[in-house]
C-alpha cells in the first residue's frame, strides 16, 4: 500500500464536506478558499459553471454580499466514493437589495483530490 493510498483510506469526504459547510456558515472566506484546489470547478443552475478558485470565490463573495443572512442546514451527508460526498441541504436568506426571501432545497456532490482539496462541486436544486 502506498502512502497516497493509505491517505485516501483515512480521508472522509463526508466529514470534510461538513467542515466545508461550517466555514461557509461562518462566512470565513479565507477558510472557504483554502478548501478549493486552484483548478476546481463549480456548477449550479443558479450560477452556471465556474472554473478556478478565483472565479468560484468571486461568486461566493457576490452571493454573500446579496444574501448575508443565509442560514443553511444539511439534512443528509453521505460518502458516495472514496473522494466524494453527497449533501442534501436547505437554506433561507434575504436579498440585501430587494428584501425578498430566498428559500432553496437541493443537493450537491463534492469531490476532493488526493490532497483533500475540493476539485468539483455540482449543485442540483430541488423543485
Amino acid at each position: 500500500m502506498t502512502a497516497e493510498t493509505s491517505k485516501n483510506m483515512s480521508f472522509d469526504p463526508a466529514a470534510a464536506s461538513v467542515r466545508f459547510h461550517a466555514v461557509i456558515g461562518d462566512l470565513d472566506f479565507e477558510a472557504i478558499e483554502a478548501f478549493f484546489a486552484d483548478d476546481a470547478t463549480y456548477s449550479s443552475g443558479k450560477v452556471g459553471g465556474l472554473k478556478g478558485r478565483t472565479d468560484i470565490m468571486a461568486a461566493f463573495r457576490r452571493y454573500f454580499t446579496e444574501y448575508p443572512d443565509q442560514v443553511a442546514e444539511d439534512s443528509l451527508v453521505e460518502q458516495v466514493s472514496p473522494l466524494a460526498a453527497r449533501v442534501v441541504w436547505s437554506l433561507r436568506a434575504t436579498s440585501a437589495s430587494t428584501g425578498e426571501p430566498l428559500v432553496r432545497r437541493g443537493e450537491e456532490t463534492i469531490t476532493f483530490n488526493d490532497q483533500g482539496k475540493i476539485i468539483d462541486v455540482h449543485v442540483t436544486d430541488f423543485q
